[in-house]
């Protein structure tokens, strides 16, 4: 199943992957080594915290590969959504009752970071905003209870 993502989150899970490869992965081998050298392993505090750090980086590797081979990088500029908010957007929202507004970027979750304002495809408030336009009214239900917005602004950049 194909795993939607933008090029710059795509760029990052590869970068990821290679890092693990080229260092992390040869990082804890040696790591073990050296804790091995130091006798016996029943009573080793240092191989144990490797072994385990070792296994944590394996999975990982297993999981990036996966999806790295399943990734459909999707460029939010090539997209004619004929103004409605698609996967990639950009959009600006207003807050209608605190009257904030704020920019979000509709990603994969593989690249979500509500602080950095990317969204996931999959979460409740872009759920409510796939598919709408300029000036339409979202209501949902967030974690912290039901928000409404106005869009003001969809950008694909």
């Amino acid at each position: 199943m194909p795993i939607p993502i933008t090029a710059a989150g795509a760029e990052r899970l590869k970068a990821e992957l290679q890092r693990l490869k080229a260092v992390e992965r040869p990082a804890i081998i040696q790591a073990i080594k050296e804790a091995r050298e130091k006798g016996d392993l029943s009573e080793n505090a240092e191989y144990e915290a490797a072994r385990e750090r070792q296994g944590f980086i394996e999975g990982r590797i297993m999981e990036l590969e996966g999806k790295v081979g399943a990734l459909q990088v999707i460029d939010p500029a090539s997209v004619d959504s004929g103004g409605r908010i698609v996967f990639g957007a950009t959009v600006l929202l207003e807050d209608l009752v605190a009257g904030d507004h704020v920019k979000y970027q509709i990603v994969g979750d593989d690249e979500a970071d509500a602080k950095a304002g990317l969204i996931s495809v999959s979460s409740p408030i872009a759920r409510a905003l796939i598919g709408r336009a300029e000036g339409d009214l979202i209501e949902f239900l967030a974690p912290g209870g039901r928000r409404e917005y106005e869009v003001l602004e969809v950008k694909y950049v």
